[in-house]
């Protein structure tokens, strides 16, 4: 199970996007459209909303994407918040518990009985706790009357019929301490001494959902068993149903299985805790050895309790904070993309906090380690900015432009959405009251409220945002000899010096040229073109030589998927000029194109959807992107200045190298990424092209002058490329532009391949223990490796039986021996550079268990090497391997990847006749023959170990 992680996302950038785009849908008449501010938001009437006798609130949508299945929740208002003192840490594992038997299904069988019809345990079925709620994640076929029944068995004995028997409690402990082993660290060091701040006056400090190691290892039996009797309630609970199925169906399931459950005669009270204000400005200057990052974070915690979004005055505020987010945000990404940037990234946004009642406006920055000062004052002086110039006319009206284009791009694919991605804004409804009224609705209220929003009515907020009370400033870091540590007085200082700063300039917004291309170059020809009538695939070759590949879909409304590559990449230079350059040619789009720096390119991209990154690799060179069909042309202007007028810029250049040393600076501190890279020299011993991990020294050594002119080399021949176009593509438009913009790039006769190295991977039979932190945690990684001749048989057996051996190892390493969290093993193979495999296996773990667990781990291969597998643990990868591909055949990115590895892998491209028909024939026999021929030598182990 998944547990809440306790960390601002960076998908909070823009509140608009986060907290409503993704969370509205329906239509919307007429008269609606002019209701009075405080008439109430409706409700999209493609959602049935009910409630049982008991209490039982449940929500219904039918939805045909995917086809055949069904996204189930069961969502409990309850989480750790509500923990009585003895009980830290229950509500999460009584998740845990409803995985270990219940009424209907002994210990591990709902696992077992999903594994059965291709439900993966962790990528798909999974649950999370956080501080109020608990949510259980259920996808499952409903094209099949048993296997539907059976799913919403399982959710009503989720609800009502756990078992909680003390052998299984006692032998689920392991699992949880595991999980909290995995949670120790540097930030949680900090975290536990900074967070009484953050949350002054709280119970959510005292409240983390993974609760202590005492109360964990020790508490009582009948604790647990008071939580779930407390607080799995009807009257607390949500069943939500999205998917391809008829409403009437799934509600008789739902009265079938809830209705019948009791509705609580004498309920405990449900509270809600609120978080205290205070007049203080609170200030945590929090370090350690093992800190990855350097973070910077102020809030401004808001006076009054978090409002609800009921009306459509309501509606219409969260527009202006969404317009508010979108520009400050704009300012700080200017920031990073600067000469001397104050932090690697920063953001700013008014939103929720960890408490439900409380909101804050927050701003947060990732700086090098000798940065937290200049980035706490590049935050607080563009607060101060907005609050005393506010914004201008020019930002204001390129922000509406990108947030009608984003909902309008929701709007077109109204009728595509997944129901994995719809299915959230229900439980939010039912937890937290926000918004439901559909994309329809949405959308024209967007249409009909921003251009009546007034620039005034943003410059307005920062005032009610910013106050001396109820400010926390949070700065944490690295810990280590020569660092000097940011002081309280300094912050302090800082603040007063910012408030009286009479040097502060309104913003500057430079005006840009109108169009990325002056002149249209006058265009190329086709010359040759021809279509796979079979996969509906068209290919065609441009007067230059270049060729084009397309696959024109229905499954998104609004969007199309792009990549390209050409052979050659870094293999062609010699290993001098690689180490020079290796990790220089990722910063080079820093740059812009013709003359338009990354902050010009932004503001000419307002209202547009589209996106193009060009890219050096090891053996070829390309651009990827995607774009909204309106915007297919800016695709294409940009694919062409990017081969043909890349800018160089030294400044932009030092800046990406600058942010690069700032994130990567301290990574080596955090145990797990170095055991990593330790193990990775270990196994790259005698490779002339292993770099290794990006230090600061090896960055500055990057030249970007040479990568800067063999980018310009890779790039001087567009007739060696091939470009690969996926999506709602209107086809002749798409000929216009590539005759347009492809066909007229620079070209000649000329084809390259790329060069394979002599280095080949470390042979026979090693085990390597690297000591890194002071936290008992370790971690193993079984690595087998080789050189082989490619066979796609072999190839699809040998990924067959990573699936099959992370079932087996599951069931060993977590379920029997209560030593893990979570396990995998994963195989593969590759033609490129040259034929050769891998196969991994690797788990966290307690050091204690180490030996015990990579014994039992390797049996698990000795059982399949003399046994093979079990013919029902072949059938389960079976049923997930035809579900999978059932699902992603439906997305573009799943064409766009075979239709290029046909070309670039020589790979063929399988309808889903011959895909069944390729798992069908998957048998016993050749899982244990790949594990027989690639399981038996050229082995490495690693091994992570506390330092002694």
């Amino acid at each position: 199970m998944k547990k809440t992680t306790f960390a601002i996302l960076l998908g909070c950038l823009t509140v608009l996007s986060t907290t409503y785009a993704q969370k509205q849908k329906v239509s919307i008449e007429n008269n609606e459209a002019q209701a009075l501010p405080s008439s109430k938001i409706p409700i999209d009437p493609k959602v049935k909303i009910g409630k049982l006798d008991n209490g039982l609130t449940y929500y219904i949508r039918n939805n045909g994407k995917p086809e055949d299945k069904l996204e189930l929740r069961l969502v409990i208002n309850a989480g750790s918040i509500l923990e009585d003192d003895d009980q830290l840490g229950l509500a999460h594992f009584m998740e845990h518990m409803n995985f270990n038997g219940s009424k209907n299904f002994e210990k591990n069988d709902i696992v077992d009985y999903l594994q059965s019809i291709g439900v993966k345990f962790g990528a798909d079925l999974n649950a999370y706790t956080s501080f109020d709620e608990t949510v259980y994640i259920l996808p499952i076929p409903s094209d099949d009357a048993e296997k539907l029944e059976k799913g919403f068995q399982i959710l009503e004995d989720w609800a009502f019929n756990a078992l909680l028997t003390e052998k299984d409690i006692d032998e689920e402990r392991g699992v949880v301490l595991e999980e909290y082993r995995l949670g120790l660290g540097a930030d949680e060091r900090m975290r536990q001494r900074y967070l009484p701040k953050i949350m002054y006056g709280s119970k959510y400090a005292e409240r983390l959902p993974i609760g202590t190691k005492e109360i964990l290892e020790n508490f009582d039996y009948e604790t647990l068993r008071r939580y779930y009797k407390d607080w799995y309630r009807p009257g607390l609970m949500a069943v939500v149903a999205v998917g391809d199925l008829d409403v009437e169906t799934i509600e008789k399931k739902i009265k079938d299985h809830f209705g019948k459950a009791e509705k609580t005669t004498t309920p405990r009270l449900r509270p809600t805790f609120e978080m205290p204000n205070h007049e203080e400005t609170f200030i945590a200057i929090e370090s350690d050895k093992e800190a990855s990052f350097t973070q910077v974070q102020v809030l401004y915690k808001d006076k009054e309790n978090a409002p609800l979004t009921e009306t459509i005055g309501d509606y219409r505020d969260n527009m202006i904070e969404g317009l508010f987010s979108q520009m400050i945000n704009n300012r700080l990404q200017e920031l990073a993309d600067g000469a001397n940037p104050p932090f690697v990234y920063g953001f700013s946004y008014h939103g929720g906090t960890w408490a439900r009642t409380k909101e804050a406006y927050q701003s947060f920055a990732m700086t090098k380690e000798t940065g937290q000062l200049d980035a706490l004052k590049a935050l607080l002086t563009e607060n101060e900015r907005v609050k005393r110039f506010g914004f201008q006319q020019g930002e204001f009206d390129r922000a509406k432009k990108d947030i009608l284009a984003r909902m309008e791009r929701s709007y077109n694919d109204r009728d595509k959405q997944e129901s994995n991605r719809i299915i959230g804004q229900y439980v939010n409804h039912f937890l937290e009251r926000n918004p439901i009224p559909g994309i329809e609705w949405s959308f024209q209220m967007y249409q009909q409220m921003l251009p009546t929003i007034q620039l005034e009515e943003v410059n307005t907020l920062i005032n009610n945002f910013l106050h001396e009370d109820n400010r926390v400033i949070v700065l944490t870091g690295p810990e280590k000899e020569g660092l000097k540590k940011t002081t309280e007085a300094e912050v302090l200082n800082l603040m007063k010096a910012i408030e009286n700063d009479k040097n502060i300039q309104p913003y500057e917004d430079e005006a840009i040229r109108a169009s990325l291309i002056a002149e249209k170059p006058e265009p190329g020809s086709i010359v040759d073109e021809t279509t796979n009538e079979t996969l509906d695939i068209t290919t065609f070759t441009l007067s230059n030589g270049a060729k084009v590949t397309y696959k024109k879909t229905d499954f998104k409304n609004d969007e199309i998927l792009f990549d390209s590559f050409s052979f050659g990449g870094s293999s062609l230079y010699g290993d001098e000029e690689f180490s020079k350059m290796a990790y220089a040619f990722n910063g080079l789009s820093e740059a812009g194109v013709d003359g338009l720096n990354k902050t010009d390119m932004g503001k000419m991209m307002s209202g547009k959807i589209v996106r193009v990154s060009p890219y050096v690799y090891g053996i070829s060179e390309g651009l990827r992107g995607s774009a909204s069909p309106k915007d297919l042309e800016t695709l294409f202007q940009m694919v062409h200045l990017y081969f043909t007028k890349l800018n160089y810029d030294e400044e932009a250049f030092g800046s990406y190298i600058a942010k690069q040393k700032g994130f990567l600076s301290n990574l080596l501190s955090n145990p797990n990424t170095y055991f990593g890279n330790e193990f990775n020299k270990f196994m790259n011993e005698g490779n002339a092209r292993f770099l290794g991990f990006p230090t600061a020294e090896l960055l500055d050594k990057q030249d970007y002058k040479m990568a800067y002119d063999k980018y310009q080399e890779r790039f001087s021949n567009a007739g060696d490329f091939h470009f690969y176009f996926v999506g709602n593509v209107d086809e002749a438009k798409l000929k216009e532009y590539a005759k347009t913009y492809i066909a007229t790039l620079p070209s000649n006769s000329e084809t390259e391949t790329y060069k394979v190295t002599d280095f080949r991977p470390r042979k026979g039979m090693h085990e390597v223990t690297i000591n890194k932190g002071t936290d008992p945690k370790s971690s193993v990684r079984i690595y087998y490796q080789g050189e082989t001749r490619y066979d796609p048989k072999e190839a699809f057996a040998l990924r067959g039986l990573g699936d099959i051996l992370t079932i087996k190892l599951i069931e060993k390493l977590r379920e029997e021996e209560g030593g893990v969290y979570g396990v995998g093993a994963r195989g593969s193979m590759s033609k490129l550079p040259y034929g050769s495999y891998r196969f991994t296996i690797s788990f966290p773990c307690g050091p204690d268990n180490v030996e015990k667990l990579k014994t039992a781990a390797l049996a698990e291969v000795t059982s399949i090497l003399e046994n093979g597998p079990t013919q029902k643990d072949l059938d389960k990868i079976k049923e997930a391997l035809l579900l999978d591909y059932k699902e992603n055949s439906k997305k573009n990115r799943f064409w766009l990847n075979n239709i290029k590895n046909k070309d670039y892998q020589e790979r063929p491209i399988l309808n889903s006749q011959q895909f069944e028909a390729k798992v069908a024939a998957l048998s016993a026999d050749d899982i244990q023959k790949v594990a027989q021929k690639y399981l038996t030598e050229n082995r490495v182990i690693g091994i992570l170990m506390p330092e002694e």
